[in-house]
């Protein structure tokens, strides 16, 4: 299991292959680290001595990740996860920068619960960026103090877990967050549609007696928001995109120049609805897990920049909670730890490069929010990942820091693993 340490004086990242998604440039070399700052890079070869030394032979030195879509439960769901739990889970996986979504209790809708979360985030190893509100509450009926909550330091709304139904409600948030040049995130879900479905609709639902949730469901509810945002002019973010047909028509709306960005999870692309064949309700997730079409749909989309990035949707549960039967167990599965591993062991397979993963999983995300990423030189912060692409490893409850264990990837194997991860004085090996 990894463990966190403060690092003091100097550390060593020698001879690995640096790759700075900032500017694109890979190089062999090392990255002398001083007190949480970078003290020099080295690519020349010269010897340099330092307090600790981290081989870095066969590896690739990198950003740290950044998760625009995490769900760390605090107020008021502790005993699932709290910011200082789900801190070290995103450290495991490699994260360095977190968005909270709001859907907390009491919810994140008004200044004062931004300001809280981001004062009981200062002294945590990760940077934690709340996301607020659109409606209070998240009733979907008044809209939440948006401006308020940007300027306390929101960095996007989004009623995430419950989509807003009221069409004029959604035009209306995304008029006004316009105004701050903030992303509008709507969880692209008709629940009508989706009724009591609790799996993807199809063949094997039918074979395991469960309801099924159409792909139109999401379908649907994808095009409202992109044609609300085309006729406002203002920013869409369609979050967990789980079918080919909502990558149809964000890629349509795309090429319209409508300004829309999109996510997909590590688990929409290397898990499909056959891992539902155990009725494992670790494996029960909104929206649903889609068929094999679907996962090459967005592998696909992945390739051609009509999905922008990868983030988790790490949504933590307890025990109880999931040991639940299947149509009354809650939807979510952690997944910060297992997120490289997952997205490498799968996307490669389809000639994506570790690079562009990379990518995927630091400048592409931080640009959907409007994040500035700084290139790796002197004098900055240390933020930091060591990967060993070659590292063949099975995941396994020991790798889970989450306060809740509810994976479904608990058993496979990877390929590809984040050895260690430095955030400032902090590092986790």
């Amino acid at each position: 299991m990894k463990k966190l340490q403060s690092i003091s004086g100097s550390l060593l990242l020698k001879g690995g292959t640096i790759y700075d998604p900032a500017t694109g440039k890979s190089s062999i070399g090392s990255v002398l680290i001083k007190d949480g700052l970078i003290e020099e890079i080295i690519t020349n070869g010269k010897t340099i001595n330092a307090e600790k030394i981290i081989d870095c032979n066969d590896k690739v030195i990198t950003l740290g990740f950044t998760d625009i879509h995490v769900h760390f439960r605090e107020p008021g769901r502790e005993d699932k996860e709290t910011l200082a739990t789900g801190s070290l889970a995103a450290l495991a996986g490699g994260f360095t920068k977190v968005c909270v979504m709001p859907n907390t209790d009491p919810v994140l809708d008004t200044p004062e619960s931004i300001r809280f979360i981001l004062d009981r985030a200062k002294n945590l190893p990760v940077e934690i960026c709340p996301i607020g509100a659109i409606t209070k509450g998240q009733n979907g009926t008044e809209l939440a103090e948006m401006g308020e909550m940007i300027k306390a330091g929101a960095v996007a709304v989004s009623d995430d877990g419950l989509p807003v139904v009221n069409g004029q409600m959604m035009r209306i948030a995304v008029e006004y967050a316009a105004q701050f040049g903030v992303p509008v995130i709507n969880h692209a879900e008709d629940v009508l549609i989706r009724s009591d479905g609790v799996m993807n609709e199809g063949s094997l639902s039918t074979r395991l007696g469960l309801s099924g949730n159409p792909d139109i469901s999401e379908a649907v509810m994808v095009y409202r928001d992109l044609v609300i945002a085309e006729y406002s002019g203002g920013k869409i973010h369609v979050p967990h995109v789980s079918t080919a047909k909502s990558v149809e028509l964000i890629r349509r709306f795309k090429k319209k120049g409508v300004d829309v960005t999109a996510e997909v999870t590590p688990h929409h692309l290397g898990l499909n609805e056959n891992k539902l064949e155990s009725y494992d309700t670790n494996a029960k997730v909104a929206p649903p897990l889609r068929t094999d079409d679907d996962c090459l749909a967005l592998i696909g989309a992945l390739k051609d920049g009509t999905i922008d990035c990868i983030a988790t949707d790490h949504a933590p549960h307890t025990i109880e909670e999931k040991e639940s039967d299947f149509n009354h167990a809650p939807c979510g599965m952690i997944g910060l730890e297992s997120a490289f591993g997952l997205v490498y062991s799968t996307l490669t397979k389809h000639g994506i490069d570790l690079h562009r993963i990379i990518d995927l999983l630091t400048v592409n995300p931080s640009r959907v929010m409007g994040f500035e990423v700084l290139p790796i030189k002197k004098g900055q912060k240390a933020d930091f990942n060591i990967i060993d692409p070659k590292n063949k490893w099975t995941f396994t409850k020991n790798h889970i820091h989450s306060r809740s264990k509810n994976s479904p990837m608990v058993g496979m194997k990877f390929e590809g693993q984040v050895i260690t991860t430095i955030f400032g004085k902090n590092i986790f090996s």
